[in-house]
């Protein structure tokens, strides 16, 4: 039966000389619907409407190009000798932690120049943020990529898998851990528990810490089933050490604003 499972089509439309992948097709549905709940949060917190729209137009590509620049400077043995190879961001080679890095910089940018609490942009932000990665995932699913180690199909079968899921983990000949599935469920959860959490009415810039914090425990131990990570060393997964440090900070930066007094808005206060 495995010889006859076809993977399915990593090509969403093509017009010509012009093909449309998946992989950005479901990137971009991801990043429309996480702006759509960010400009229509930022209202009820009394923002300006087109506030998001303006720092998403920045944000997005800024953020690719982070996350392009992140994934060549640590596969840089092979894009040295393929240079042309660099623009292929249609064929995955996306660093999640490279485009967060560059959206936060961004984000706080913005924020100083539009004279907004970067705190306030970040929380409302955050639901939106895990969104589109939990949607992203399918993309990498699409290329049959950021997936795990062997197993077999009725260990997937056992998963209660639908079928489609099941026949595109099968790749060369062998299954694999559909860890993309597994860090867009995570994400899915935290995005719903998030939602939640605005109703506590945290201190600011707690939610959007508390977002660093569930990625980062939950990128921590799928990273460590996945075949294609990135390397530090022959032994050390670069996602692994970055997943560490954030929730590091994001504890610390948590307990000092605390003890310094910088976090006594809170997220429900209308205050800019």
């Amino acid at each position: 039966m495995e010889e006859s499972i076809k993977p399915l089509d990593p090509i969403f439309l093509e017009l010509g000389p012009i093909q449309i992948y998946w992989y950005g097709v479901i990137i971009g549905v991801g990043a429309l619907l996480a702006l759509l709940i960010a400009v229509r949060e930022s209202e009820r917190r009394g923002l300006h409407k087109d506030t998001f729209v303006d720092l998403v137009l920045f944000a997005i590509p800024i953020a690719i190009l982070g996350a392009r620049a992140y994934y060549v400077i640590f596969q840089w043995d092979y894009y040295s000798q393929n240079p042309g190879d660099i623009i292929k961001i249609w064929n995955g080679g996306l660093a999640i932690h490279g485009g967060l890095i560059a959206a936060f910089i961004t984000g706080a940018v913005f924020a100083k120049v539009k004279k907004l609490s970067f705190w306030k942009l970040a929380d409302i932000a955050a639901p939106s943020i895990i969104l589109g990665q939990a949607i992203g995932r399918w993309g990498n699913f699409m290329n049959q990529e950021a997936h795990g180690g062997p197993v077999t199909r009725e260990f997937l079968e056992g998963l209660q898998l639908p079928e489609f899921i099941i026949n595109q983990m099968y790749i060369n000949g062998q299954y694999y851990h559909p860890t993309f599935l597994y860090e867009s469920i995570w994400n899915l959860i935290g995005f719903i528990g998030l939602i939640l959490l605005r109703k506590a009415n945290f201190r600011r810039g707690e939610l959007f810490l508390t977002y660093v914090i569930w990625y980062s425990i939950g990128r921590f131990f799928i990273e460590g089933l996945r075949t294609d990570s990135l390397m530090l060393t022959e032994s050390l997964r670069i996602a692994q050490v970055i997943s560490i440090v954030l929730i590091a900070i994001a504890v610390a930066v948590i307990m000092i604003r605390r003890v310094k007094g910088y976090s006594k808005a809170r997220y429900l206060d209308s205050s800019q």
